[in-house]
C-alpha cells in the first residue's frame, strides 16, 4: 500500500496533469476556453514581432509558439503560464544566430538539452547565485536595447547595425532617410497602444463601487486592451494592403512568408552557405560559443522568475526543477517544428491569469489558434508593416524599464547597486558580458563577506545573502508549523533576501501559521521595518517571540 501511494505521488510530481485532470469540470472548461482564445489573439502578433527581434523570418515566431501549450498541459505546474518566444531571449538569440535559421535551431536544441540535464540533475540551485539586482539590471538594459532598436522600423530605415551604440549613431545619422509612411503609421500604432493601456489602468484605479455603466465600460476597455496588439496589426495590415492594391508603396512590409504548417521532421543541423562553404554541426557549435552557456541559464532564470511571481500573486507554489524540465523538453522536441529559443512569457501569462484560466488546458486552445493562423493566414502576414510590429514590441518592453527598484535597493543595501549598475551599463556593449559582469561582481561581494565577517568578542557574525534565500524559503515552507527564526547571527541583509521574505511571509499567512523574527540586530531590523514587509513581526528574545505567537493564536 505504501509503495502504491509513493508511486502515485511520484507520478503526480512527474506528470502534474494527474493532480487536476480527475477534478476537471465544465465550469473550468469554459474559463480555459476563454483564456486560451484570448491569449491566442495576443500570441500571434507578438510571436511575429519577436521573430523580427531575433532577426529571423516572422513565421519562426509562430513555429515556436504552438507546441508549448500541449506540452505544458501535461508537465507544467502553473495554471497561468504560457510558453513562447520573449523579447529578451529573442534579443540574445539575435547576437548569436545572425539571422540564420539553422543556427537558431542548433542553438535551441543545445539549450534544450542543457536545460533538461539541469532539471534531471536538479541543478536549479545554480540560479540562486544570480542576485535580484543583476536580473533587474539586465532586464532594464534589455528593454532599452530592444525598444530603441525597433525605432529603425518605425522610421523605415534598413541596414542598421545591431550593436547598441552603432544603432544610436546610424539611426540619428540617417534620420533624413526616414520614410514618411512608416513614421506616421508607427507613431499612430504607438499612440493607440499607449492610449488603450492608460485607459485600462485608469478605469481600474477607482475604489468606489462602480455603477453598471462603469462596469460595462471597464469590461469593454479591458477586452480591447487584451487584444490590442492583434487589433493594431490587423488594422495596419489592412491599410498596407489597400495601399499596395492602389500601387502606392508607402510602408516597409514583412514580405513573403512560408505558407502552411512546418514540416514535422528532424531539423537540419548543418548547412551550405551562399558562397559554397559547408558548415557542419561541430562548426556551428564552435561559432555559437558562449551562447551555449548564457542563453540556457538566462532562459531558465527568466522563466522561473515569472513562474514564481504569478505563483505568489495567485497563492500557489511552483516546482522549479519541473518548470526547467518542461522548458528544456520543449526546446529539444520543438526542433521538429523548427522553433527557436523560448521561455515563459510574462505578458501572455498575465493575460492568462486575468482572464481566469483554471488549469494549463487553456494552453491547448492557444496552440490551436496559432496552428490555424499558420494553416490559413500566412499569405496575409506578408502585408503586415514592420512599423506596426515595432510598435507592439516597444509597448511590450516598456514596462520592463522599471527603475523604481533603485531607491528600494538603496534603502535596503546600498552596495547592491554595484551589480545592478555593472550589469545595466555593460549590457549596452554586449548583453552576455553584462550578465556575466553582474554575476562576477555579486559573487565577489559575497566572497568578501565570507572572508571578512564582522568579528565581535563573543561571536562571529555573518550575513543573510541572496544564494541562501531559495533554500531558506523551501526549508521553512516544508513544515506547517509556526516558526521562530533566530537571527542574532545575521549582521547584514541584501535586497534579494528582502524580496524573498515578502513572498515567504505571504505564504505563512496563507497557511494560517506565524513566522516571527527573533533577536534582530538594529541595522537589520531597520532595513526590514523600512521595507514594508506584510505581516512582519519580531521580538527581542525567543521567549518574547513565543508570547507574540500565542497572542496571535488567541486572537485568530
Amino acid at each position: 500500500m505504501l509503495v502504491t501511494v509513493c508511486s502515485l505521488a511520484t507520478l503526480r510530481t512527474c506528470f502534474p496533469i494527474l493532480t487536476w485532470l480527475p477534478r476537471y469540470s465544465l465550469a473550468w472548461l469554459k474559463m480555459d476556453l476563454l483564456a486560451g482564445l484570448t491569449v491566442g489573439l495576443t500570441v500571434v502578433p507578438q510571436a511575429l514581432a519577436y521573430a523580427e527581434v531575433a532577426g529571423l523570418p516572422v513565421q519562426y515566431g509562430l513555429y515556436s509558439s504552438f507546441m508549448g501549450g500541449f506540452l505544458y498541459c501535461v508537465f507544467g505546474t502553473s495554471k497561468d503560464i504560457t510558453l513562447g518566444p520573449t523579447s529578451i531571449m529573442s534579443l540574445l538569440c539575435s547576437f548569436y544566430v545572425g539571422g540564420d535559421p539553422v543556427y537558431a535551431v542548433v542553438l535551441t536544441l543545445m539549450c534544450g538539452l542543457t536545460q533538461t540535464a539541469m532539471a534531471l540533475l536538479r541543478l536549479g540551485f545554480l540560479l540562486d547565485f544570480i542576485s535580484y539586482p543583476v536580473v533587474k539590471g539586465f532586464t532594464c538594459a534589455a528593454a532599452v536595447t530592444i525598444g530603441f532598436g525597433q525605432f529603425k522600423n518605425v522610421l523605415g530605415l534598413k541596414n542598421i547595425p545591431r550593436q547598441f551604440f552603432l544603432q544610436v549613431y546610424y539611426m540619428f545619422h540617417r534620420l533624413p532617410e526616414a520614410r514618411v509612411g512608416d513614421v506616421i503609421l508607427g507613431l499612430f500604432c504607438l499612440l493607440f497602444l499607449v492610449m488603450i493601456t492608460v485607459m485600462k489602468n485608469t478605469l481600474g484605479s477607482s475604489e468606489v463601487t462602480p455603477s453598471p455603466l462603469v462596469r460595462f465600460a471597464r469590461s469593454l476597455v479591458w477586452s480591447f486592451a487584451t487584444v490590442r496588439n492583434a487589433l493594431v496589426v490587423i488594422a495596419a495590415a489592412c491599410v498596407a494592403y489597400s495601399a499596395e492594391v492602389m500601387g502606392c508603396h508607402l510602408f516597409t512590409l514583412t514580405g513573403q512568408t512560408a505558407e502552411g504548417l512546418p514540416a514535422f521532421s528532424p531539423p537540419a543541423l548543418s548547412e551550405t552557405t551562399a558562397n559554397g562553404t559547408h558548415m557542419s554541426f561541430s562548426d556551428i557549435i564552435l561559432d555559437l560559443g558562449g551562447g551555449l552557456a548564457v542563453i540556457p541559464l538566462m532562459g531558465v532564470l527568466e522563466s522561473i522568475a515569472i513562474a514564481k511571481a504569478f505563483g505568489s500573486q495567485n497563492n500557489y507554489r511552483i516546482d522549479a526543477n519541473q518548470e526547467i524540465f518542461v522548458i528544456g523538453a520543449y526546446a529539444t522536441l520543438g526542433n521538429v517544428s523548427v522553433c527557436f529559443i523560448l521561455v515563459l512569457y510574462p505578458c501572455r501569462t498575465a493575460v492568462n491569469s486575468q482572464t481566469g484560466a483554471c488549469t494549463p488546458a487553456g494552453g491547448i486552445v492557444t496552440s490551436v489558434v496559432v496552428l490555424l493562423s499558420l494553416a490559413f493566414l500566412m499569405p496575409l502576414f506578408a502585408y503586415i508593416p514592420k512599423a506596426s510590429l515595432a510598435a507592439v514590441i516597444i509597448c511590450a518592453v516598456a514596462p520592463m524599464m522599471d527603475f523604481r527598484v533603485l531607491p528600494q535597493i538603496w534603502r535596503v543595501k546600498k552596495l547592491d547597486l554595484l551589480p545592478f549598475l555593472v550589469t545595466f551599463l555593460v549590457s549596452f556593449w554586449e548583453v552576455q558580458y553584462g550578465i556575466m559582469g553582474g554575476v562576477v561582481v555579486s559573487v565577489l561581494m559575497l566572497l568578501y563577506l565570507v572572508a571578512r565577517p564582522e568579528v565581535k568578542v563573543s561571536e562571529l557574525s555573518s550575513g543573510l545573502n541572496f544564494p541562501a534565500t531559495e533554500y531558506l524559503s523551501a526549508f521553512l515552507l516544508s513544515t506547517p508549523r509556526c516558526v521562530v527564526l533566530d537571527c542574532h547571527h545575521v549582521s547584514s541583509i541584501d535586497y534579494t533576501v528582502v524580496n524573498e521574505l515578502k513572498d515567504l511571509l505571504k505564504q505563512f499567512k496563507l497557511h494560517d501559521v506565524s513566522l516571527v523574527f527573533s533577536r534582530l540586530k538594529p541595522c537589520v531590523l531597520e532595513v526590514l521595518l523600512s521595507s514594508d514587509l506584510p505581516g512582519f513581526r519580531h521580538g527581542d528574545s525567543i521567549e518574547a517571540c513565543l508570547q507574540i505567537m500565542s497572542i496571535n493564536a488567541h486572537y485568530d
